[in-house]
């Protein structure tokens, strides 16, 4: 039986040390500290290149790290790696399956060739990975007929053949369409319900904020934040202040301004709109339950706004702001059409359009 360390919190899953690869000159992981909690849907962000993958090769034991250590379920990756393998599934690269096979003959293969004894329990078993990832009656299809959003859910059937405690997926709904896209988050959620640990590492930041309860952002290797989705959307969050024109729009800034100034200090970055047709609009990044405080404010100075318009916290926008330090400049129906292409229902009709 492997020790673990008293200091050990059992809802800890995931904790790492000071986590460096270097390939050469070219630092790919820089120094980093992960921590997922038990039950967590644990988002990993980053533009491609930023590190994921090679963190997520270091957790696996697929390469070693220059410098630091990966602990998972309390054990050192680097001394217990077979023991923390029997408890953890993962998806690193797109699954290879044989083309000719049907979809349960293919994990039948997995199976055997991981160490699964054939039987009745084993046959069980099958099934019910392929019922979590709805395949059941596409079972004896075969692979080269399989959509690629079916193929990649069979992938993380066979990564659930030996009913991990954790699910490693890099990237999972990489090349989908939108409707792949819904069936992997309802996969992920659907797994999250059974119990299950997931880190998930991907670049489509609408996916994760609809699926993730906690998430990490990496670029360049370096770890710029990590916490609870709902906190860091706080972050992101702007009210709009539409006023009736430029010259009052200027008056209500440098209200709000010395409003800062005097310990209203959630009234963070008043700007005015940059677009050179929206100068009489005010942006400020602050918590949109704090409007009407907005609104009660200019109204004390004799400064009525036309209209308020709170917009909430997204990660692309936060993760926006944590990387380049600036906040998207769009505002109103610019802003919604810009969102909405983003997500599925808006790629199809963009799609529609095109064609």
């Amino acid at each position: 039986m492997n020790y673990i360390p008293p200091s050990h919190n059992n809802n800890v899953i995931i904790n790492t040390n000071r986590l460096t690869k270097a390939f050469g000159n070219l630092v790919a992981v820089n120094d980093l500290h992960l921590q997922v909690m038990r039950g967590d849907v644990f988002g990993f962000l980053g533009p491609n290149g930023s590190g994921k993958t090679t963190t997520i090769r270091m957790l696996l034991g697929l390469i070693r790290p220059t410098a630091g250590r990966a602990i998972i379920f309390g054990m050192d990756n680097a001394k217990q790696l077979p023991a923390i393998l029997q408890r953890v599934g993962a998806i690193v690269e797109t699954p290879v399956f044989y083309p000719y096979l049907s979809g349960l003959d293919n994990l039948r293969v997995v199976a055997a060739t991981s160490g699964m004894m054939s039987g009745k329990s084993n046959d069980r078993r099958l099934a019910e990975v392929l019922e979590i990832v709805e395949l059941r009656s596409y079972e004896k299809l075969s692979f080269r007929q399989y959509s690629l959003g079916m193929k990649q859910r069979l992938g993380i059937a066979a990564a659930l053949l030996a009913d991990p405690e954790l699910v490693l997926l890099d990237e999972p709904t990489n090349g989908l369409d939108p409707t792949g896209m819904i069936e992997i988050r309802k996969l992920i959620k659907r797994l999250s319900e059974l119990g299950k640990t997931i880190f998930l590492s991907s670049h489509m930041l609408h996916e994760v904020q609809q699926v993730c309860n906690r998430v990490a952002i990496l670029q360049r290797g370096n770890l710029l934040r990590q916490g609870e989705v709902s906190a860091l959307l706080q972050d992101s969050e702007i009210i709009e202040i539409r006023l009736n024109s430029e010259e009052e729009a200027i008056q209500a800034l440098d209200v709000i301004r010395k409003a800062h100034e005097d310990q209203r200090t959630w009234l963070r970055n008043p700007r005015l709109a940059t677009e050179a047709d929206q100068a009489h609009i005010i942006l400020i990044d602050a918590p949109i339950s704090r409007s009407s405080e907005v609104n009660k404010l200019l109204a004390r100075y004799e400064i009525f706004a036309a209209a308020i318009h709170p917009h909430e916290g997204n990660l692309e926008d936060f993760f926006l702001k944590v990387t380049t330090g600036t906040t998207g400049g769009h505002t109103g129906m610019e802003a919604l059409a810009e969102r909405f292409l983003h997500t599925e229902v808006g790629q199809v009709q963009k799609s529609e359009k095109e064609s």
